[in-house]
């Protein structure tokens, strides 16, 4: 019997955990796979780990990998994927916005050969204006980025144990998953779903854990931004001196009626200032991305491991 392992990070879901435990061992008791539930912990201060612990005092496909400090929501899903044993790895949120019941699909799509199966958001239930949001940053990673991104695609899905040992070689302290996932070249089959609302609890994600995904999409996977400025200060001068000249020969023509004034020096020194700080801004994310690199900290550190 084949050994399907999935895997949930978790953080502050109290209201969650069980129920989706729950949901999950009452789906394999419907398929012909053994199976194994991870849940990677992110050092939760609310009962989560409490009680995961005595589910899984009755239930040994339960296991638990506690880490000892709150490691963010892309290092430590990766880190639990690598300690998976299955021969397909399935990862779903604990807050039930990744439909348990698509991971029949899932199974179905992977029996006919496929490496990956990606779940790809094509509506939701969530904020019109969040959505909206989220489907800018994936059209403008999609177009910024050297390979084919997923649209819609968060990272839940399917994976087959060969990717999986794929990954395990990629030494990269900060990893971007969904680029990942598409950089390695497998087939993927994709299928939509809409997005449920979420239930209980309040979703971790903020303005800065979503502006660090996006940032890492772009740095990991793009070097247009960089050519851009490159490209944009060169036009930029350009038009400088058209400018430039064009003042120059106009004052030629009505020396004694021109006058300059301050206020095109005022606003040009505020344009071009802005614009400087903007690239400054990029090449310092370019920079932390090699930093963070170069530091080679390990993805996670474990406090404690249950039932492995």
């Amino acid at each position: 019997m084949k050994l399907i392992s999935i895997v949930t990070p978790c953080y502050n879901e109290e209201e969650n955990i069980e129920a989706i435990y729950t949901k999950i061992k009452e789906i394999f008791s419907r398929l012909d796979y053994s199976y194994e539930h991870i849940f990677i912990d992110n050092a939760s201060k609310d009962r989560t780990v409490e009680i995961l612990k005595e589910l899984a005092k009755k239930d040994k496909n339960l296991k638990i990998i506690v880490n000892t400090r709150n490691f963010g929501h892309i290092r430590s899903p990766f880190y639990g994927f690598i300690q998976t044993k299955g021969d397909a790895v399935i990862s779903i949120a604990a807050d039930f916005q990744d439909p348990p019941e698509m991971i029949i699909d899932f199974i179905k799509k992977w029996e006919e050969g496929y490496k990956i199966i990606a779940a790809v958001k094509k509506k939701s239930k969530e904020s019109p204006l969040m959505f909206g949001v989220r489907g800018l940053f994936y059209e403008i990673i999609s177009r910024l980025s050297d390979i084919d991104q997923i649209k819609g695609f968060t990272g839940f899905g399917l994976y087959d144990k060969k990717v999986i040992d794929i990954l395990r070689t990629i030494d990269d302290p900060y990893p971007y998953f969904r680029g990942l996932i598409s950089d390695l070249g497998f087939d993927i089959a994709k299928i939509e779903y809409t997005q449920p609302r979420r239930e209980k609890g309040i979703t971790k994600n903020n303005f800065y854990s979503l502006y660090d995904m996006a940032m890492l999409g772009i740095t990991n996977h793009s070097k247009v931004p960089l050519r851009l400025a490159t490209m944009l200060g060169f036009l930029i001068s350009m038009l400088s001196i058209l400018v430039a000249t064009g003042y120059f020969i106009y004052k030629l023509i009505f020396w004694n009626n021109f006058n300059i004034g301050i206020a095109p020096l005022v606003i040009g020194f505020f344009f071009f200032a802005s614009v400087q700080l903007f690239f400054i801004g990029i090449l310092g994310e370019y920079i932390g991305s090699i930093h963070t690199q170069v530091l080679k900290r390990p993805l996670v550190i474990e406090k404690e491991r249950v039932n492995f």
